[in-house]
């Protein structure tokens, strides 16, 4: 019974956050149980092109680091993110969605050339943060019961969160970089005077995604209430 439970929740889940987060989840357990390394995953331009080992374009962002806090405080806003934004404004639009997980993942990964980060999923969950904070500015969000902010604020909360941890915050502003290129050529040029539309999904993924029918099944996650997993009593972990 429990069993059924959970996999009818599991498949609840939409396609794309799913996907995503289970291949997280399943990168890191297989390190745990020492079946991989780090070292076959992380992202190394040499090995890429000269070793054509192609992976890496892919596996630098499934590995979140050891079962630990940083794992479940990463793979919480990643699941929570990813989830509201398919579920919100990328309602019905799976195409558009994979085509921003391509788009911020390519920028990444030429942006991660010239700054030698080695993984860049924490980023890619900023970029997901930054993106839907922006599409709800007036959504009002509690951090750790301690600051109260608008969502807009919440990426350089996040970003001032790992500099007291000790992390780099390289990696936070990459994120934010990439997520304000994707909000800014999507939502804000193709609105100014003269402007227009630059990114266009191609209709491959359309053709792939996208389907006509909707999912009798489906469950959206409630948007009133933001990050709203419990961290401890009475504190609510980004919202």
């Amino acid at each position: 019974m429990a069993y059924q439970t959970f996999q009818q929740e599991y498949l609840q889940i939409p396609v794309v956050t799913r996907a995503y987060t289970t291949a997280c989840v399943l990168t890191t357990a297989a390190v745990q149980l020492e079946i991989i390394t780090p070292f076959q995953l992380y992202f190394n331009p040499e090995l890429i092109f000269r070793n054509y080992q192609v992976w890496r374009l892919i596996t630098n962002f499934l590995f979140f680091g050891p079962v630990g806090f940083n794992f479940f405080f990463n793979m919480i806003f990643l699941y929570r993110y990813c989830r509201m934004l398919e579920e919100g404004s990328f309602r019905g639009r799976t195409a558009d969605f994979v085509f921003m997980f391509l788009f911020g993942g390519f920028l990444m990964t030429l942006f991660g050339l010239f700054v030698s980060l080695v993984f860049l999923g924490q980023a890619f969950t900023i970029m997901l943060v930054y993106v839907w904070s922006r599409r709800n500015p007036y959504v009002r969000m509690n951090f750790f019961g301690l600051l109260n902010f608008q969502a807009p604020f919440l990426p350089w909360v996040l970003m001032g969160f790992s500099l007291l941890l000790g992390n780099s915050i390289i990696v936070d502003l990459l994120g934010i970089a990439v997520g304000h290129i994707y909000y800014f050529l999507e939502d804000v040029f193709p609105n100014q005077p003269g402007g227009g539309k630059l990114l266009k999904t191609p209709s491959v993924l359309k053709v792939i995604f996208d389907t006509p029918e909707e999912d009798p099944n489906y469950n959206p996650l409630p948007e009133e209430r933001p990050g709203g997993f419990d961290w401890g009593e009475g504190q609510r972990l980004g919202g």
